[in-house]
């Protein structure tokens, strides 16, 4: 620990912020203890700041509104982190140099913090690598955390399951788009921004939102905020600041109805428990005893023998 410059993370030395979060996106054993230290160290010093998940069908525009966005936000006084979660890239910090280019003017700024996340591969994959981040960067200072899903599928529920507020970006156009984004991303969105609400589009952009609107009432949300559906244009800067107002009447009733600690211990909870399940079946794999019993109630069950629950049984044994 002697090496690490703990007081500079928490002073907001981009270094050592940058240090630490190699640490934690290590897969050598000696890193993950000396990152899991540094967060116990620096979990008082987190929760600070708004989350918020961004995603968004290919072509909308994602890079761009998350430029024009944190740029907005650093003219507010703000810091701000970005964080783009990839889980189909193999190759371990394979975005960083497209997350910058993309977002030139903004990764110019000290204020701001760009960050793609490595491959999955540890245990706990990108979702622990992103929490991870995520609570360092909260510690180093940063008031707004961005997390965008560059991957589709299954990365938008992790990063739902992370964040306070989650936005989906569309485009003008209606219908199509709606039914290719599934009903339960659509039931996880907090607000949808269309985008790209500029020149011919901007009439487009208004009848959308009427459509996404009464599409959006007939879901239910358990929660205290009616999901807003709102138009915007990234490229003129088009209504930013009102999706700026948005956010912070959210956390305004979140805070007022306490309802974002009572949503962040949930989260930590059930990570907990989706950690818990990873270290059993990577213990179980482990197993000696179960690696050699394994072959032959794999036969057994496909020769149709044993059952497959006679099988686990016997597996179950071994522990």
């Amino acid at each position: 620990m002697s090496s690490f410059d703990l007081q500079g993370l928490l002073g907001g030395n981009r270094r050592a912020l940058a240090k630490a979060i190699t640490l934690v996106e290590s897969t050598l054993d000696t890193h993950r203890e000396q990152a899991q230290d540094i967060l116990e160290q620096v979990l008082p010093h987190s929760g600070n700041s708004l989350r918020i998940g961004i995603t968004g069908v290919p072509g909308v525009g994602k890079s761009t509104f998350i430029e024009a966005f944190g740029l907005h936000l650093i003219a507010q006084g703000k810091r701000v982190a970005v964080l783009a979660v990839d889980p189909s890239s193999p190759i371990a910090g394979g975005s960083i140099l497209g997350d910058k280019t993309r977002m030139e003017e903004l990764s110019r700024r000290e204020e701001a913090f760009i960050r793609p996340t490595p491959a999955a591969g540890a245990l706990g994959g990108v979702a622990q690598k992103t929490r991870e981040t995520m609570l360092l960067c909260e510690a180093a200072g940063y008031d707004v955390i961005l997390v965008e899903t560059v991957g589709v599928g299954q990365s938008e529920y992790q990063v739902a399951g992370m964040v306070d507020f989650f936005m989906v970006l569309m485009l003008p156009g209606g219908g199509d788009e709606l039914q290719g984004i599934k009903k339960g991303i659509m039931e996880l969105a907090d607000a949808l921004v269309i985008n790209k609400a500029d020149g011919e589009s901007a009439q487009l952009a208004i009848a959308t939102q009427r459509q996404y609107s009464s599409a959006m009432s007939l879901l239910r949300h358990n929660s205290f905020w009616t999901p807003r559906v709102m138009t915007c244009s990234a490229l003129t800067n088009f209504n930013i600041d009102a999706v700026w107002s948005m956010l912070l009447e959210y956390q305004s009733e979140a805070l007022a109805t306490q309802s974002v600690g009572k949503k962040r211990t949930r989260q930590n909870l059930d990570w907990m428990h989706e950690l818990l399940k990873e270290m059993l079946l990577l213990k179980l794999a482990q197993n000696a005893k179960v690696k050699s019993l394994l072959p032959a109630l794999e036969l057994a069950v496909e020769r149709q023998e044993i059952t497959a629950f006679a099988a686990v049984r016997q597996i179950m044994d071994q522990l």
